[in-house]
């Protein structure tokens, strides 16, 4: 089987040889920690801890280096500290902490490394200084700035021409600029910004801190190496942002490529807008959190073929759901009558790999797991339950099915909720054993008051042999 990605460079879909199987190497922009990301930002954290997975089943677990960075030094960073009168340092250990939690409660691996911007501040230095000593970037007004004419290869990333190239850059179309497209490396810093002395031989004075760029392209070096097989990303970071990597990176190192496969997600859309904190109309995943298992968001970020664009919906959220019911449901039995052998491995039928090795095609591999679900339903004994079993299998390549089914059906949430008003399970567990009690003693309008009380807080109630269990509708 072979695994193919669309390439965004070359504009067509190829087979991938990593340069080193035995070190098969992925970067992904992570978060810029000053704020809650949205859901949106999430779809790129969903689809690339797909490749991940896809990638440690093809090579192996130890031979796949993922790292996805935190941005934790940057102008919004700044300013959110500004605003809230906290330390810098706060903001971004606790937004870190949060996007962890977050990304977690999707079922997203950790990466195999997470570097963070600070931590490569003389990485970004070194690298500015080759840049300066090859005469592709130059110091004007405190400003250290990449110029794009040293790198005539600049725009192949994004296909885009000189206009749109201007009109793209422009975070600060400045005087001092030689070249419109030309592109911060390094800024200076106010006496109350965080900064980092300048070297002498930059030609200006003070401190400074490094452009957004910058900072991927250091950290790309410095742990992944001059060349890497993928980089990854929101199609909206192809330009400027991944194409100014690509120019910084290539003449600095001296190579002709910076990733030799480049992966974009497609956007997130509130109807027929992309979802943006500019636009306000963000969803949040602590927000979704509170109602949806982490689970059901997963599956409904990759319910869409990763590079097309997806429409966030409630109602494609309560599909999503039901499908997920109908394969807990089976997973009930297999807890209940499961006798196999436990040290048994299954493989990931082969439908499913087909479909994610080409090209990641999550509908195809969705409609792959239904089948198997439709194959286990008509079997009986052993066979179902072996059927089962190679469902679930494949299911958690793709990261599902990872929840115990009777917390599943119990409504227990990735992140609890702070919801008083939302019966815990451990309160429903409570007025069940109270219930128990008063039907022993026969008092069945108690019994029948507590049904009541948990029926108008959707729970069902289900009285069986061996006592009663319950599930949130």
């Amino acid at each position: 089987m072979t695994l193919t990605l669309f390439d965004t460079q070359a504009r067509e879909t190829r087979e991938f040889e990593p340069a080193d199987p035995e070190r098969v190497t992925m970067y992904v922009c992570g978060p810029t920690v000053y704020n809650h990301a949205h859901i949106g930002n999430f779809r790129a954290a969903v689809v690339f801890d797909l490749l991940f997975r896809l990638l440690r089943n093809k090579y192996g677990a130890d031979h796949v280096v993922y790292a996805r960075n935190i941005t934790d030094i940057d102008d919004k960073i700044i300013a959110a500290a500004r605003e809230t009168g906290n330390e810098i340092s706060a903001i971004t250990r606790k937004f870190t902490d949060i996007y962890r939690q977050e990304t977690a409660a999707f079922n997203v691996l950790s990466p195999t490394l997470e570097p963070h911007a600070t931590d490569h501040i003389k990485d970004m230095i070194a690298l500015v200084s080759r840049l300066i000593e090859k005469g592709a970037a130059y110091a004007a007004e405190g400003h250290v700035l990449f110029s794009v004419d040293a790198f005539a290869e600049y725009g192949g990333l994004a296909k885009v021409d000189q206009d749109e190239m201007v009109a793209g850059a422009r975070v600060e179309v400045a005087p001092y600029k030689r070249n419109p497209s030309d592109f911060v490396l390094w800024k200076p810093s106010a006496d109350d910004e965080p900064g980092w002395r300048t070297p002498d031989d930059w030609g200006i004075d003070g401190r400074g801190r490094p452009g957004w760029h910058l900072e991927c392209s250091a950290m790309i070096k410095t742990n992944l190496g001059n060349t890497i097989d993928i980089h990854g990303g929101g199609l909206d970071l192809r330009f400027p942002h991944h194409e100014n990597e690509v120019a910084q990176s290539c003449c600095a190192n001296g190579t002709d490529t910076l990733a030799r496969y480049w992966v974009h997600n497609g956007f997130l859309s509130m109807g027929s807008e992309k979802m943006s904190k500019s636009l306000g109309n963000i969803v949040l995943p602590k927000d979704l959190l509170k109602e949806r298992h982490g689970e059901v968001l997963r599956w409904a970020l990759l319910s869409a073929h990763y590079r097309q664009p997806l429409e966030w919906r409630e109602a494609l959220l309560d599909q999503t759901k039901k499908q997920l019911d109908r394969f807990y449901r089976l997973f009930l039995e297999l807890k209940a009558d499961d006798t196999s052998d436990p040290d048994e491995t299954l493989e990931v039928p082969r439908s499913i790999i087909l479909a994610l090795e080409n090209d990641m095609n999550t509908p195809e591999a969705f409609a792959g797991l239904h089948e198997l679900r439709d194959i286990a339903v008509q079997l009986e004994g052993a066979a179902r339950i072996r059927a089962i079993k190679r469902m679930r299998v494949a299911g958690q390549l793709m990261g599902f099915f990872e929840e115990d089914p009777e917390a599943w059906f119990r409504g227990v949430l990735s992140i609890e909720t702070d919801d008083a008003t939302r019966l815990s399970a451990s309160d429903i567990d409570r007025l069940l054993q109270e219930r128990a009690r008063a039907r022993a003693e026969k008092n069945f309008a108690r019994a029948d008051e507590i049904r009541d009380r948990l029926s108008s807080e959707e729970i069902i109630i289900e009285d069986g042999p061996h006592g009663a269990t319950w599930r949130r509708k």
